[in-house]
């Protein structure tokens, strides 16, 4: 079973699952996103015997899939060799109950019969400890326990329980509803109850969906990404995670195989910043509670790049040998050590999400002065550090420079803090701001710059083409039309273009040179074309971009510029983010269909 990224994201904010193209839940983790998976096929090598969840036609001739509209929510119809079909929908549920929001560590599937006699085959196999297997526990007539080792879960079906554990091919004759969740009783009729929840949650997401400000144009691009990007919230705290899933390599053997589980700062904002132009304000509150709550614990010192889903600093990186990886292609990890790494960037990405708090009357809780004062700790970080050396934003593990994205980002903190306290009316504290904000821009135009090449470089000490730098425009540090902008957008294209993808870098890391391209950079390169009068180049590379996407209309993290193959973890939050914000850039208004 040769599984690739083409895969179809559900879930309801608290667990999810990755479905691929034949049916089967080849990846998730419970209790929640950072868990021990259990369906790790994607993780399994070329041949897999377990890990996944699959419910198979037999004599199959087709397999489609879609997602019921403006949910992810999704329908796999199987037809078979002999006129028989059937669908299988599938979601994690997710609505309102009693006044709060129900969201449980919990799957279901509903397979229906649409034509002829269908006989199809259940396969659940699950893993525990990470590839290990799991005891299983047959409960009565009609359900199947699950014993892991952090929950213990129950299958409750109106499907033969014998021919469910046996994997034996039956026919179907009627609707057969399945539960996977909590070890406990279920509560009602399943197969009623099972299709309220599926009514509910597909009443929820539409409903979410239609409060989205969306463009004109790629209106169900943007509306994927956008709920895929709300999937990647672990609601109860607010976090945000870069991706689904850990350790799919950058390319081939690279070696780069990373868990994304967690919440990146950074990632993070960027993730925010795309859905506040969409109006989903609920991620954006959920998510300043969280950073709050990191503030708070930081307590006015060291800021960490990233952090668990519950505020854990401690997250360690080990290696797990009973997975051989993606295709084979190991290591897998567990962990990150780059919370370990001094990036200073997380300054200015904390105060950047957080003072739309002071602006914003939409949202429940305005901020006041009291959360100013606590942002300030922030920024005095930043104010100590932006000429310091750090990792980078691509998390460098052998090497520290003083990187001029991460000194803008400082920048930017004591920039928008002097604009918060202009809006509180604190005229001491702007003044103070600003006048940091001024030093810091005349040793970054100082200290970045080179005249000789014409470009800004990546780091003070060096001369180093980095796409990064083009994020000097979206942090307003430089205007479209500064020449030195312009310049440096001529030297990264030059350097770092691949036909219609970007490289983040082309020097030496820690594993060598990059192969694949960075997904994101290359929505920050159209987004540089646009605004710098290049519109029809934008317009071009953006639509070349959405072909890369799988069935599901999303993306990973990097792509190789050759075969168009995706790399990397998936969905990925940042390769999301550009879509929707090229989207919006690029749209016609929508005054132009009057």
């Amino acid at each position: 079973m040769t599984t690739t990224l083409d895969l179809w994201p559900i879930g309801n904010c608290q667990v999810s699952a990755l479905v691929d193209r034949a049916g089967r839940f080849v990846w998730g983790c419970v209790p929640r996103v950072d868990g021990d998976p259990l369906f790790s096929a994607l993780l399994g090598g070329e041949d897999p015997q377990g890990g996944y969840w699959g419910i198979a036609i037999e004599d199959s001739v087709s397999v489609e899939q879609e997602y019921i509209r403006n949910t992810p929510i999704l329908v796999t119809t199987h037809r078979d060799a002999h006129g028989g079909a059937v669908e299988v929908i599938d979601f994690c549920p997710r609505f309102q109950r009693e006044g709060r929001t129900y969201r449980p560590v919990g799957y279901a599937r509903i397979v229906r019969p649409i034509a002829g006699s269908p006989r199809v085959r259940v396969a659940l196999r699950p893993t525990c400890g990470w590839g290990g297997g799991c005891r299983e526990q047959i409960g009565g007539s009609n359900h199947l326990r699950l014993l892991l080792d952090t929950i213990a879960l129950r299958l409750t079906t109106t499907a033969p329980i014998a021919m469910v554990q046996g994997e034996h091919a039956f026919r179907v004759e009627r609707p057969l509803h399945f539960f996977l969740g909590p070890d406990e009783s279920f509560q009602g009729d399943l197969a009623s109850t099972v299709d309220l929840m599926l009514y509910r949650t597909t009443q929820e997401w539409q409903g979410w969906v239609r409060g989205l400000a969306v463009p004109l144009e790629w209106q169900e691009v943007v509306i994927r990404c956008a709920i895929t990007l709300k999937l990647c919230q672990h609601e109860e705290t607010g976090a945000i995670v870069a991706a689904l899933t850990t350790s799919v390599p950058e390319h081939a053997g690279s070696q780069r195989n990373w868990d994304y589980r967690f919440c990146w700062i950074r990632d993070a904002y960027y993730t925010v910043q795309a859905l506040n132009r969409l109006g989903a304000l609920d991620v954006l509150e959920g998510y300043l509670g969280y950073l709050r709550n990191i503030v708070d614990g930081a307590r006015g010192g060291h800021i960490q790049p990233l952090y668990g889903v519950l505020g854990e600093a401690h997250l360690p990186e080990r290696i797990e040998q009973s997975l051989p990886g993606y295709r084979g292609m190991g290591p897998v990890r567990v962990g990150n050590q780059a919370a370990e790494q001094i990036q200073h960037d997380a300054y200015g990405q904390i105060v950047l999400c957080s003072v739309h708090a002071f602006f914003d009357h939409r949202l429940f809780r305005l901020s006041g002065v009291e959360d100013f004062e606590a942002l300030e700790r922030v920024g005095e970080r930043a104010w100590a550090y932006y000429d310091q050396p750090d990792a980078g934003l691509w998390e460098l593990r052998t090497r520290q420079s003083v990187h001029t994205y991460s000194s803008a980002m400082c920048w930017a903190a004591c920039d928008r803090l002097a604009n918060a306290a202009e809006r509180l009316k604190l005229d001491e504290r702007r003044q103070l701001w600003a006048e940091r904000a001024q030093v810091i821009r005349d040793r970054i135009e100082s200290a970045a710059w080179r005249e000789n090449t014409r470009r800004m470089s990546a780091t003070f000490g060096g001369d180093d083409l980095d796409a990064s730098v083009l994020q000097l425009l979206d942090l307003r540090f430089l205007e479209a039309d500064d020449p030195r902008f312009l310049d440096t957008l001529v030297a990264i294209e030059k350097g770092l273009r691949r036909g219609s993808t970007m490289l983040r870098y082309d020097t030496e890391d820690d594993f060598g040179l990059p192969e694949t391209a960075f997904n994101v950079c290359t929505f920050w390169l159209i987004e540089a074309l646009f605004l710098t009068g290049r519109t029809d180049e934008a317009r071009v590379l953006f639509e070349e971009m959405l072909t890369r996407c799988t069935a599901a209309g999303l993306l990973s993290e990097d792509i190789d510029p050759q075969s168009g193959e995706l790399w990397g973890n998936y969905p990925q939050t940042y390769s999301l983010v550009g879509m929707i914000n090229c989207a919006a850039m690029l749209s016609k208004p929508w005054s132009s269909i009057r």
